[in-house]
């Protein structure tokens, strides 16, 4: 497995990030302060994906493996448009976070650039088939590698991160729990264009109320720019 440089959990490195790759400046990332409603009425509007940080727990690790092992017994069926990759990369969470936010969100304009020859030479792979090539795409490498050295804190490539990035989008009004550390995408029921801030931030909470002594989460949110 390659060791990429962990991405801060910084609106302006991650905003800046999304451009590199091609996303036009009407969309931003920008912090989600907090998940009650009153509070995500501040988060500019309309929202496409909302990403949540968090650390990998044993409880959290514990509650992965039994869903792991649910999903794989239950089936499921997922739309074949549903844009879905594995992380065989250490530390590319925060990368494949942004690419699960913006391949699943057709109206993000998406010029020319590093993520458009990804998303297409990609296009027709299994999910594991684009883990791997993540791995050798030198432009997106060199793009994270670069972003991850302007965060506040110089990061250690070979640090061990207990940290990790995933996606919530809406695809087809379901709520999709994106993580390349699992096997599959996972389901969290029915939303909508207006009720997808509110259903991401209930799952948010989920992952709160499993780790109640853990202080260590960060919610952002794939938004429309305010000017």
């Amino acid at each position: 497995m390659s060791v990429w440089t962990p991405l801060e959990s910084n609106p302006e490195v991650l905003t800046k990030y999304i451009h590199t790759f091609g996303v036009v400046k009407e969309w931003i990332i920008t912090d989600v302060m907090g998940l009650e409603p009153q509070m995500l009425e501040w988060v500019p509007k309309p929202v496409k994906s909302i990403i949540l940080l968090f650390p990998c727990s044993e409880t959290y690790e514990k509650h992965r493996e039994e869903e792991q092992k649910r999903l794989a017994e239950e089936g499921q069926t997922l739309p074949k448009d549903l844009f879905y990759m594995r992380q065989f990369t250490h530390n590319a969470c925060g990368t494949i976070a942004l690419i699960h936010s913006i391949a699943n969100n057709k109206d993000i304009v998406l010029g020319d650039g590093i993520l458009k020859d990804f998303l297409e030479m990609s296009k027709d792979m299994t999910p594991e088939e684009r883990g791997k090539a993540l791995e050798t795409d030198k432009a997106v490498r060199e793009s994270h590698q670069a972003l991850a050295k302007e965060g506040q804190t110089v990061a250690d490539p070979n640090e061990e991160v207990y940290h990790h990035f995933i996606a919530f989008v809406n695809k087809n009004d379901t709520l999709y729990e994106l993580d390349g550390r699992k096997m599959f995408p996972v389901k969290h029921g029915a939303t909508s264009d207006e009720s997808f801030l509110q259903d991401a931030a209930r799952v948010c909470k989920e992952f709160m109320a499993r780790d109640p002594q853990e202080l260590r989460f960060t919610v952002l949110a794939l938004s429309a720019a305010t000017n």
